[in-house]
């Protein structure tokens, strides 16, 4: 590829991703810096909108920080930083109070004996009710809530017309913005002092997932680029109740569900969590999940059944109105029938290592959301720890972009433009070949054998788009996909690394954790594994 010069321009603080994390970033660092917000529309559509059940935050008298503490630490497996899991939850009360001022419309308990204004569910894993939540569409009330007050900020710029495909690094390997795509396919630089990636996870490597878009670790892959550390690559989660439904676009069924009372029956009639696990269906997402994917191959069956009919029409419509109304336009009347549900790739415990700062071991690029990896989760999120990790952690990298400010310096990347555009129906086979290998071999079951398959499968298709990029122009779909394929093949590394079963990470080949490891440790790896 010949080398170019895109246009260039210079910014204060950049956040790339503009979900509920990249949002609550900006408007906190707006309130000291200058922010541009790199927002394509599909952020509309990604994780954040899609997330129902809630927010998990100690909010009733009942409630104690040491409670979701030690919910968390058992739905992580062992596996998460308890440092991380404290700061996390004691910074929820304040976060929630936070969207409270800016009028999040979460529902209200006006019954005589709520000892809390708004009402509070429960999901799995947790041993209280302490999930604020707005209706059963609480990641849109939020999002758009954000998105309405970042919009009016007069100190950040939102650029809905630009794409980045990867980052820009300095002589001294400190990162200095990203560059970009505008609507033409043409080439920006946009020069930062601190770059923030807020991306989202990488289920869009698989080929069933909870999003209608969902994303591929194209952040996660960007920041490789650049040496930042990666860690726990191995723990996707897959939720366990996505409706069936292979004609329509995927639409997840809230974990609040279970939590209200939902059932789970395998489609012979046998309500099979009761005799796996004393929290039967509110048990954590790992367990209901491996679960359903054995009732569906001992029956053969693509599902299982979701009842909820016994709780009553009045209560369905009143706690789900947003899932009771999307299924009568599948031809679905949840108050009369039950539903067809399946595991589906949902969110990545895995991503950028960063403190609690949102810092990575990259100088000024700093990571939030599902892009990052905690330590909070473990070997498994525990349900709606999501959203207050996104509030918790933008708060925080926000209150060290107000302390620390750098100049946008020129970067040392020349990034280079061909003449040739690869076809938009090549790109998509190959990203429906990566989906079928990862969903065939590192889905909610692994074993030695498919983790080799997919490994040489992997590195063979990535030869093959490596080959084809070398003479491309630049392309944001095939820059997704390059990113994409190189981190389908640090997932397998890592799961192949892993020898144990652990939480997210089901291998039968190995022995389990309980028996052979006391001191687990998190996976750590960086791009140049993989040459």
């Amino acid at each position: 590829m010949a080398p170019s010069t895109p246009t260039r321009s210079e910014h204060d603080v950049l956040v790339i991703g503009g979900g509920v994390a990249g949002l609550t970033l900006a408007l906190h660092a707006a309130e000291t810096r200058h922010v541009t917000l790199v927002r394509p529309a599909s952020d509309d559509q990604g994780a954040s909108r899609w997330a129902q059940g809630g927010i998990a935050a100690v909010l009733s008298p009942q409630d104690d920080f040491d409670a979701h503490v030690a919910d968390t630490l058992v739905a992580g497996d062992g596996l998460c930083d308890e440092r991380a899991v404290r700061f996390t939850v004691e910074q929820g009360p304040s976060a929630i109070e936070w969207l409270l001022s800016l009028g999040v419309p979460f529902t209200r308990d006006d019954s005589p004996t709520a000892s809390y204004p708004y009402h509070l569910t429960r999901e799995g894993g947790h041993g209280a009710r302490r999930i604020i939540h707005a209706e059963d569409a609480t990641g849109r009330a939020v999002l758009d809530t954000l998105k309405a007050h970042a919009q009016a900020h007069p100190a950040i710029a939102i650029r809905d017309d630009l794409v980045a495909i990867g980052l820009l690094a300095d002589a001294k390997g400190q990162c200095r913005g990203a560059l970009c795509l505008d609507e033409r396919g043409l080439p920006l630089e946009l020069l930062a002092g601190d770059t923030v990636l807020a991306t989202g996870g990488a289920s869009g490597l698989y080929r069933h997932t909870t999003s209608p878009h969902p994303a591929s670790g194209e952040g996660m892959m960007m920041a490789a680029e650049l040496g930042a550390e990666l860690m726990n690559l191995e723990f996707q989660q897959f939720h366990p109740t996505c409706l069936h439904d292979p004609d329509g676009p995927p639409f997840l069924i809230s974990e609040a569900v279970r939590g209200e009372g939902g059932r789970l029956y395998s489609t012979d009639g046998h309500r099979f969590m009761l005799e796996l696990d004393e929290r039967a269906e509110l048990a954590p997402r790992d367990i209901v999940a491996r679960a359903i994917d054995a009732e569906m191959q001992r029956t053969g069956s693509p599902h299982v059944w979701l009842d909820v009919t016994h709780l009553g029409e009045a209560a369905i419509r009143h706690h789900f109105p947003t899932i009771h109304a999307h299924c009568l336009t599948r031809g679905l009347d949840i108050t009369r029938q039950p539903i067809p549900v399946v595991p589906a790739a949902h969110y990545s415990c895995g991503g950028i290592a960063t403190d609690l700062e949102g810092s990575s071991n990259v100088p000024h690029l700093h990571a939030i959301g599902e892009v990052a990896c905690t330590g909070l989760h473990g070997a498994n999120r525990m349900a709606s720890n999501s959203l207050l990790e996104c509030l918790v952690y933008a708060r925080s990298c926000a209150a060290k972009l107000a302390s620390s400010k750098a100049p946008a310096t020129p970067p040392l990347t020349s990034y280079g433009s061909g003449g040739s555009q690869v076809e938009a129906q090549r790109i998509r086979h190959w990203r429906t070949a990566m989906r079928n290998i990862m969903s065939r071999h590192v889905a909610i079951v692994r074993r030695d054998a498919g983790l080799d398959a997919a490994a040489s499968e992997l590195a063979e298709l990535s030869r093959e788009i490596e080959a084809a990029l070398e003479h491309a122009a630049p392309n944001a779909a095939l820059a997704s996909l390059w990113h994409a394929i190189r981190l389908a093949r640090l997932t397998v590394l890592a799961a192949r690394h892993r020898r144990e079963s652990r939480g997210l990470h089901f291998n039968p080949d190995c022995s389990h954790h309980a028996v052979t490891d006391l001191a687990p440790r998190p996976s750590r790896l960086y791009l140049n594994d993989l040459i």
